[in-house]
């Protein structure tokens, strides 16, 4: 095997395959989407070449830097929660009663496709027959708000579906990086004394690290190129209000027919993507080499 395995051409044979794909299925469609970005194109007619034009437009375009604002604010909003669900991980890995009921509980809005959960939503944030305003009402709540029309709110109530959507995703994550904690080590520590707190912050966080700073990374690029749910949900607006910059390129290519704009936004959004997670790799670099024992 190990004969076969240090001949080029069989390692040749293996690798081309994944290869071709990675390059037709990902590579391909990048440079594709930056070239068509320099073009004039309505998405069927014919293309003509005018530059950087659309990406010079994108500088001016007040609504293409509102979206991203707005796919910023979803990322932090994304980021904190982490916070929460990590707690929620902590509590379930704690040997707590009814602990594998509560995991499946929590993987139930996983199992759910995005618009079965738009539509689920939009019935709980109804502002006539909504579940939620009529709790509200049923508390005192005079002029209940319209939740998915007030352009100040809209933003942050579709917020509270996305986090939901994806909390059992990364509470799974981090219950199955805490479960492989070292029991020996946990044992110590409480043996000298410390307490449950103490045990958490000073071993278990601290060992799962390299596992957070991934889900940070996939919290945030997750988050800037977000559409299907608020797609579904408010089709970005009103007025722009919940549009995000996927959400901003889809309604530039099917909507205004401005294929090459939209490729331009595509491409934006790529780079800040592949920025973003550059500088949460450079921020968490320091951690890199912490070794544990």
């Amino acid at each position: 095997m190990d004969k076969v395995m240090s001949n080029k051409t069989v390692i040749a044979l293996f690798v081309w395959p994944s290869l071709l794909l990675l390059v037709v299925l990902i590579y391909m469609p990048i440079v594709l989407t930056g070239y068509y970005g320099l073009m004039d194109w309505d998405g069927v007619g014919g293309m003509a070449f005018i530059g950087l034009a659309n990406y010079k437009e994108l500088l001016r375009d007040g609504l293409f830097w509102n979206s991203v604002k707005h796919s910023f604010l979803l990322a932090v909003f994304s980021t904190v929660s982490l916070l929460v669900y990590l707690l929620v991980a902590l509590v379930l890995s704690a040997r707590i009663r009814g602990a594998n009921v509560f995991r499946k509980i929590y993987l139930i809005p996983m199992l759910l496709s995005s618009v079965a959960i738009a539509q689920l939503w939009l019935k709980i944030f109804h502002p006539t027959n909504g579940i939620l305003n009529d709790a509200l009402a049923r508390l005192g709540v005079q002029d209940t708000p319209e939740w998915l029309s007030n352009p100040s709110i809209v933003l942050y109530a579709i917020f509270i579906p996305i986090l939901w959507q994806y909390a059992g995703f990364y509470i799974l994550i981090y219950y199955a990086a805490l479960k492989n904690v070292p029991a020996d080590l946990i044992e110590a520590a409480r043996i000298d004394g410390a307490g449950p707190w103490r045990v958490a912050v000073s071993i278990r966080i601290p060992l799962i690290a390299e596992v957070i700073k991934v889900t940070v990374v996939l919290a945030i690029v997750g988050s800037l190129k977000y559409f299907d749910l608020i797609y579904v949900m408010t089709g970005g607006g009103p007025n722009g209000a919940s549009e995000v910059m996927a959400s901003y390129m889809y309604r530039k290519a099917f909507r205004e027919y401005d294929f090459g704009y939209a490729s331009a936004v595509g491409f934006c959004l790529l780079l800040i993507c592949l920025i973003m997670t550059w500088l949460i790799r450079k921020a968490t670099a320091a951690k890199d080499n912490v070794q544990y024992s």
